[in-house]
């Protein structure tokens, strides 16, 4: 039975609700921060995040710390009620840095310098940029850790990148040496022969290069995996005086969407708590049910990682300035965006940013506070509501998300996805796939995790792995006692094809995986953009399916060995062969479906027959409207049910048990709801209903 967790912070046991702050932009006119304090408890703003890029500020000169503007923001936050995630500033770097240590600045693959620039343009490795760190985290420290106001440390800020200077060269080599302990261990791993580019000596090993090495997989999946190593060892150095100083406060690096470069799995290993920076595009179409499901399912991810509540740690509280288009949010949609996060697990709603920058390339990025400088906007009044909202929610803090189906998802698979060189060059498109598998779940209202290879899948009863292209061995052998043991696992192509190395498994494809799902994959085509096949239901099939589905861009022609075939292609001179087969294997069922096929409708109807199969729960009982959702947080004793609608439309939702309490107004809720444009009801229930 489930049980709250801990708040992030006891030091402020309810929804964070709060921004990005810069005041020391502000120093020049003090009157902008006495205006600043008076909305934030205004618009029930309890935290901020201080000092992201005030390095400046801090140590305008070498050696010269003003720390005097800091005291008095965090003294006055203490007083007023209003505490801090207090920043480390390194995410940029001063102009007097760069200019007398031009080494701290990034070599890129090309091994040109950059210039002084921008965000996040230092070298990870740099002795000196380490050193300068140090002594500005040692100095925050002694001065901050036990002021009232601060509740815990932002680790920089987004952090992101790769250097390739000669420090980087240096570090790679001793990552690689440490991994392989012998160059004939390397050559092997990385298939060094081909093209005969084997190793000789450790110094010829370098970091992929534009006029250089490319063409070595396994080479570049480590170079990758360095970075990401790289990047979090910085990290850790930047946290040890931090902890020093008070163990006890958490300490977080807000992450992106989806973010490519870093592998946010053994990140969580070192957070304190995940914080991630979320992002939509809402309102491109009639429905915004596609952003929706994608940003579920990063809010999922974040949730995965460490299994416990996350801090949604910057959305915007009106528009962007960096998309493609800076769309205004519709009413009621910044309510609704911001439960979203709350629903799937977050336990703070936070913003970038509080006051528009007056200058330079974020002026015109949404904030909670416009250049007119008053609270009587839309904007302001729609945080201050759902300040209100969130201050009604006390009770939902700590609670989990009961997920009993999974989604394998692994950063260096999509590393090796997209360097496979085949079977698609145009594009695998390996993350939008995951998010289709998802989508379906999404709209059933099925809680999800989104777990990792090296995560226990024991307690799931649904696993879904899709194009799980890089595939260990023990990672299979794990998947395969997970079905032994009465689990269900779908699985689709272009899986089980290469080990850790990006060395094809030999003895035939999926590789770890062939003896759980019984099947044998001879080929696979990659069709062009406009070619499409089908995949045909077999009549009376074991899940009851009928009709004929589009199937796109990939398809693997099987044989059974001891798997039963549920559908046959429809065309080409492949039809008929199998393409979506069932395994029984000790006390469970693997599921092989063979090409990607484009209709959501089927997933839908495809993972609806394997929730009811393997008894997976769903938040509510009754059919959801397209376009809608239900997730589900649960203390164990009361369930939190988020009705959250998307569809573009006023919808209506017949509810499953007559005694659902709405979580805000305390007041019944029977029969159904109606639900308005962009509106997200919480209902309450206790575990024990009766249907």
């Amino acid at each position: 039975m489930a049980s709250k967790l801990q708040p992030i912070s006891n030091k402020l046991p309810v929804f964070m609700h709060g921004a990005d702050y810069n005041p020391d932009q502000w120093l020049h006119d003090p009157k902008i921060f006495e205006e600043d304090v008076r909305m934030m408890r205004l618009a029930k703003c309890n935290v901020m995040s201080v000092g992201i890029f005030a390095w400046s500020a801090l140590e305008p000169e070498e050696g010269r710390f003003e720390f005097g503007w800091l005291d008095h923001v965090l003294d006055t936050f203490a007083e007023n009620g209003i505490y801090a995630w207090l920043a480390t500033p390194t995410g940029a770097r001063p102009t007097w840095m760069s200019q007398k240590y031009p080494e701290v600045l990034r070599v890129e693959s090309n091994r040109v310098r950059n210039l002084h620039g921008v965000r996040h343009n230092h070298c990870f490795t740099s002795p000196v940029y380490r050193e300068k760190t140090a002594i500005m985290n040692q100095k925050l420290a002694e001065r901050y850790s036990n002021h009232p106001a601060v509740l815990g440390w932002h680790i920089s800020n987004e952090l992101s990148g790769e250097c390739h200077c000669d420090y980087c060269q240096n570090a790679f080599r001793d990552w690689v040496k440490a991994k392989y302990k012998t160059l004939d261990a390397l050559n092997l791993a990385w298939w060094a022969s081909f093209w005969s580019h084997t190793y000789t000596d450790w110094s010829q090993v370098e970091s992929p290069a534009p006029h250089g090495e490319t063409a070595v997989h396994g080479q570049n999946l480590d170079w990758r995996r360095f970075v990401s190593d790289q990047t979090l060892d910085f990290y850790k150095q930047e946290v040890a005086p931090l902890k020093a100083a008070n163990p006890e406060l958490p300490c977080t690096t807000n992450m992106m969407d989806l973010f490519y470069g870093l592998d946010y799995r053994t990140f969580a290993e070192e957070l304190d708590v995940i914080s991630w920076d979320s992002y939509p595009t809402w309102h491109s179409l009639p429905s915004d049910r596609n952003v929706a499901t994608w940003f579920a399912f990063n809010h999922d991810l974040f949730r995965s990682l460490k299994k416990k509540p996350f801090m949604l740690m910057e959305s915007t509280p009106s528009l962007t300035n960096w998309q493609p288009v800076s769309k205004l949010k519709r009413p009621g949609m910044h309510r609704l965006s911001s439960l979203q996060a709350v629903a799937h697990g977050a336990d703070t709603v936070q913003y970038f940013q509080w006051r528009k920058s007056r200058g330079s390339s974020e002026k015109f990025h949404g904030a909670v506070v416009d250049h007119v400088g008053h609270e009587h906007t839309r904007v302001f009044q729609d945080v201050a509501e759902l300040g209100e909202t969130l201050a009604n929610l006390t009770d939902v803090i700590g609670t989990s998300v009961p997920a009993e189906a999974a989604i394998l998802f692994d950063w260096d698979n999509r590393w090796a996805i997209n360097d496979a060189q085949g079977p698609r060059n145009g594009g695998l498109n390996y993350e939008n796939t995951v998010v289709q598998h998802y989508s379906a779940f999404w709209e059933m209202g099925v809680p999800v995790d989104i777990v990792g290879s090296n995560d226990d899948f024991s307690s799931y009863k649904l696993l879904i792995v899709p194009m799980a292209y890089l595939l260990r061995q023990e990672t299979g052998e794990k998947i395969e006692q997970f079905v032994k043991n009465g689990g269900t696992v779908s699985v689709t192509y272009w899986s089980g094809i290469v080990d850790e190395n990006d060395l094809c498994h030999l003895g035939g494809f999926p590789g770890p995986l062939r003896t759980t799902v019984g099947i044998w994959s001879e080929e696979i085509e990659g069709l062009h953009d406009h070619d499409r096949n089908s995949l045909v239901m077999n009549s009376g099939n074991a899940l009851n399916l009928d009709g004929r589905f589009e199937v796109h861009e990939l398809c693997d022609l099987i044989h059974v060995e001891t798997a039963e075939v549920l559908a046959v292609y429809g065309d080409d001179f492949y039809a008929g062969r199998p393409a979506l087969t069932v395994n029984h294997l000790g006390d469970g069922k693997a599921y092989y479906l063979a090409a990607r096929v484009s209709e959501d409708t089927f997933y839908q109807s495809f993972y609806d027959k394997l929730v009811e199969e393997a008894g997976v729960r769903r938040t509510i009982l009754s059919a959801l409207p397209e376009g809608v959702t239900a997730q589900l947080r649960t203390d164990g004793n009361t369930d939190y049910v988020f009705l959250q609608n998307f569809s573009g439309n006023e919808v209506s939702v017949a509810l499953d048990y007559d005694g659902y309490v709405d979580a805000e107004s305390g007041k019944a809720v029977v029969g159904q709801i109606e639900i308005p444009v962009n509106g997200a009801s919480i209902l309450r229930r206790i575990t024990d209903y009766k249907l």
